[in-house]
């Protein structure tokens, strides 16, 4: 219970720093270096790469519109020639922010609802008699439904489906080839509503034949919203002919990241390209390709189609940024961070002195001190209260030394006196004569002079 009580009120203590200093080379040159690392990454780092004394907004608003131009002619097997407009061979036609582009196709002209055998790519059509048909049953990733009936010439189900299937392989070389000279549009507008600031990618210009004549230059002309197709791909890595093959897919990302202290042309976008699908033409999983038909109607009303698989590349437009502005509030956090920082190393360097080194309990001793206020008053006191009375008894103690060596002085004198009245006075010896001695009082003085040799 008093180890409990103790450490309860040992609760209600107050610690506070003692300033010791350690001469120790060592330690100083660590710690020394600790604030020279501290202060390199709170200025370079903290403020100088990061702005860490910016406000910041990343929560971006954009718009984004596309258009394309460019024509393309080809020369089908059923279909002969055909004229490629924007409008064909864009998916979709009405520019948004991810789009197609057409650039080789499979063409299976004139399909009309009928029967007819299931192709033999598709294994769930296969059969080898009847009963491998069920009638009613659809053909998984197949072109209709069976009839019941096995096709012995195909070996495959009869289905009904729009007819015929398609049975052609893709063309090696790209149908649409032209598409490398194509150019598309792209306008892209944003927005921080955080600092009320707004901007576009295309230069503030009143002459209206700037975008028919300009192309995008990073050097030169950033402010040109103009891109050649071939130009987006080559900037990938990659060569447009080979990827219009089988088709790929492209990301363009577009990032705004502006420091509002600087001024407003300073904020400029940062373009960006890559691939997005798998970049080896050889693997299965690279490309891209879907199908979609046109429909018509023949002289009696009957409704007949083209199919189109297509390949091509889908473009992806990405936009990303931040903006960052002066905040007292931030600035001061980030220099509250740095002076923490500064304190664990003299809290790091405190613990290496007083628990790893060999004179760790010497530079404790030194370290800690309790202050009991009320005990270190009584001592004081008392003190003080010796003092006074000590210094009348030293004062006592001088007064009767004085006394007794006074005392033996006149005893000295009384002696020295009695010995001269015994002995007679001195005659002291001048230069050539003698004096006589003193006679007793009543008897005549007698001087006489000696001889001088």
């Amino acid at each position: 219970m008093a180890g409990a009580g103790g450490f309860l009120f040992s609760l209600l203590n107050f610690k506070t720093e003692k300033l010791v200093i350690a001469e120790n080379k060592k330690i100083g040159i660590l710690f020394r270096l600790y604030q020279v690392a501290v202060l390199a990454y709170l200025i370079g780092w903290v403020f100088v790469v990061k702005k860490g004394y910016q406000e910041k907004e990343e929560a971006i608003q954009s718009s984004v519109i596309t258009k394309l131009k460019g024509i393309a002619l080809t020369n089908g097997s059923g279909t002969g020639l055909h004229l490629w407009g924007a409008e064909e061979y864009v998916i979709p036609p009405n520019g948004e922010q991810v789009f197609f582009v057409v650039t080789n196709f499979i063409e299976t002209p004139n399909q009309r609802l009928g029967l007819c055998a299931e192709s033999f790519k598709v294994p769930d059509g296969r059969c080898l008699s009847d009963d491998d048909c069920i009638e009613g049953e659809a053909v998984i990733a197949g072109n209709g439904i069976k009839t019941g009936v096995c096709v012995n010439s195909t070996g495959t189900c009869e289905i009904q489906a729009w007819c015929p299937v398609a049975h052609s392989h893709r063309p090696p070389e790209p149908l649409l080839s032209r598409a490398e000279n194509f150019t598309v549009y792209i306008k892209n507008f944003i927005r921080f509503p955080k600092f009320e600031f707004s901007k576009s990618n295309v230069l503030d210009t009143t002459n209206n034949s700037y975008l028919t004549s300009c192309s995008y230059d990073k050097v030169d002309d950033l402010y040109c919203p103009i891109f050649r197709l071939g130009d987006l791909v080559s900037w990938t890595g990659n060569d447009f002919q080979e990827m219009a093959v089988k088709g790929g897919s492209v990301g363009i990302l577009i990032e705004w990241n502006c420091d509002l202290d600087k001024d407003y042309s300073l904020c400029n976008p940062e373009y960006s390209f890559t691939r997005l699908d798998m970049n080896t033409n050889n693997s299965i999983s690279s490309g891209y390709n879907f199908r979609y038909a046109r429909y018509y109607k023949d002289p009696t009303g009957v409704d007949f189609r083209t199919l189109y698989k297509v390949y091509g590349i889908r473009f992806d437009i990405m936009i990303n940024g931040q903006a960052g502005k002066f905040n007292i509030i931030p600035t001061v956090i980030a220099i509250g961070s740095g002076f923490a920082l500064l304190g664990a190393g003299a809290f790091a360097c405190d613990m290496i002195l007083l628990y790893m080194m060999n004179t760790s309990s010497f530079y404790r001793e030194r370290k800690f001190e309790i202050i009991n206020f009320k005990k270190d008053r009584t001592k004081h006191k008392d003190g003080k209260a010796g003092h006074r009375d000590r210094k009348p008894r030293k004062q006592a103690d001088t007064s009767g030394e004085n006394k007794v060596e006074e005392t033996e002085n006149n005893k000295v004198m009384e002696e020295n006196h009695s010995s001269t009245e015994k002995q007679g006075p001195t005659i002291p010896r001048n230069t050539g004569q003698r004096y006589a001695a003193v006679l007793p009082p009543g008897e005549p003085r007698r001087i006489t002079f000696a001889p001088r040799y």
